[in-house]
């Protein structure tokens, strides 16, 4: 199995990334579409330059590499997805040989997150309104796409993730509920400035607070985006 996890940034998704990891099944891949990404944007993210020189590879190379076999014995592979990634010259072909999943937060909480680190961000670079259409574009394949909350996964990690494996169709891990402190070997290469505060942890967070209140430009990209995360909100796991 193939498990493709659609997020936006700032969402969990590295710490669900560390979670599969933890199963001995499992390799995984940290945002393999990166590099293309900034390729054919332009973007000056931080980091640009050495991600750019780590992630050579065009768009169908990276492709290519998802649908190959899956790597170091592993049964299954876990790949960390970010839906912004997907622009047009990104191929989806891999998309209907995976097990595609997507993992929500409230726009409010991912803005303040991200805006600290990128405090230009538009709406494109939270990537609300691309993992709506991909999530259509998942239903067009045949596929019954699940729909996970962070929050629900914050709030209780055991019961979530039981849940969800249960739905893909795997036996839980308990193992999935821990890892060591510090960087890991597939980190992707701009971990040193997203991933410190991570690094730090090991375990899922507890329960988030209340939302936070935001206002001019930051308050004005929550509103354009709250429409296509209640959109998924509607069909979570646990709903």
């Amino acid at each position: 199995m193939k498990v493709a996890m659609w997020s936006g940034p700032r969402n969990l998704s590295t710490a669900m990334m560390y979670s599969f990891a933890q199963r001995a099944d499992f390799a995984v891949v940290d945002e393999p579409f990166y590099g293309p990404y900034l390729q054919l944007t332009g973007l000056d993210h931080p980091m640009r330059d050495v991600v750019l020189a780590d992630r050579i590879e065009d768009a169908v190379a990276v492709e290519q590499s998802l649908i190959r076999p899956i790597p170091d014995g592993k049964t299954h592979a876990y790949h960390k997805h970010m839906c912004q990634h997907m622009i047009d010259g990104i191929p989806r072909g891999f998309m209907s040989d995976c097990v595609n999943v997507f993992l929500i937060r409230h726009p409010a909480r991912v803005v303040a997150s991200f805006a600290k680190g990128y405090p230009q961000l538009t709406t494109d670079d939270i990537g609300f309104d691309a993992q709506a259409e991909l999530f259509d574009h998942v239903l067009a394949l045949g596929q019954s796409p699940v729909v996970i909350d962070s929050a629900d996964i914050r709030d209780d990690p055991e019961c979530m993730l039981r849940a969800l494996c249960e739905t893909i169709g795997l036996d839980f891990d308990p193992a999935m509920l821990s890892w060591p402190a510090g960087p890991k070997p597939y980190d992707g290469v701009w971990a040193p400035h997203w991933y410190k505060s991570l690094h730090a942890t090991t375990g899922f967070a507890g329960p988030e607070g209340p939302l936070p209140e935001l206002t001019g430009h930051l308050a004005e990209l929550v509103e354009r985006t709250l429409p296509a995360y209640r959109k998924l909100d509607g069909l979570k796991l646990g709903r």
